[in-house]
């Protein structure tokens, strides 16, 4: 499961001070490369200095290393440092620990070491307009390749575009009330908002899980149900606004 989508890497980089991004398409061909044809393809270009895990293995058969990767900086020309490993609360922090806390719903913890609160981001389906029938439009994101928490019904805030943040309410999971539904799905009611987002970049951060996802008797139900999650997800942004 996917941390980040390509964009949300590059625009994190980007924010780092990163003028260009290119992104290497790893195939079966680049799989099969050995890692001083690997090196020596990447050094065709200026390649100043090359920044990696101290226990970064590349190359058929992870047979490229740290040492590997020192001795071709001489013959290349190129600055080699090695990063050491970045701890939280002892343990290492690592993408496979950040995506337990996450699965856990624990996403303090995610935040902790990702050093930034969990989003994920996509681009808004077109769905059955249910939502918009029910008085509660919201913007559809497929969510079948990335980490998400727990299913049930989130306060998040989402953006469109990359543009400013606003507070909203958000149902992750499979909607049992609607017969027929297989695909997970995160469900976005942007909070006193109006257009229309088909095609648009959404980007959602997590906030507060309100509840587990339930199924409804009829529409009518699901319908009273969404309007008290929108107003928790009111109470929630008012709260933080007053503090």
């Amino acid at each position: 499961m996917l941390l980040t989508t390509l964009g949300q890497k590059m625009d994190l980089a980007g924010s780092l001070g990163v003028d260009l991004f290119a992104a290497l398409n790893f195939d079966a061909e680049m799989a099969a490369m050995e890692a001083a044809d690997f090196i020596g393809r990447l050094c065709r270009a200026e390649v100043r200095t090359i920044a990696v895990g101290e226990d970064w293995r590349f190359g058929r058969g992870r047979s490229g290393d740290v040492a590997f990767l020192q001795s071709e900086s001489h013959r290349h020309g190129f600055r080699l440092v090695a990063v050491p490993p970045v701890m939280a609360e002892g343990d290492r922090i690592s993408s496979t620990r950040i995506r337990q806390a996450i699965r856990d719903g624990n996403l303090a913890a995610a935040e902790r070491m990702l050093g930034r609160a969990h989003a994920v981001r996509g681009e808004v389906l077109k769905g059955a307009r249910l939502g918009r029938q029910l008085g509660f439009p919201t913007a559809n994101l497929s969510v079948a390749e990335l980490q998400v928490p727990p299913d049930g019904v989130w306060v998040v805030r989402a953006r469109v575009n990359h543009g400013d943040w606003m507070p909203a309410v958000a149902n992750l999971g499979l909607r049992p009330t609607i017969e027929g539904e297989q695909q997970r799905l995160l469900e976005v009611h942007v909070l006193d908002f109006s257009g229309d987002l088909y095609g648009c970049d959404i980007e959602v951060e997590f906030v507060r899980h309100l509840r587990g996802e339930r199924k409804f008797s009829g529409l009518d139900e699901l319908k009273a149900a969404i309007a008290v999650d929108a107003a928790a997800a009111r109470e929630h942004f008012a709260g933080r606004a007053a503090s």
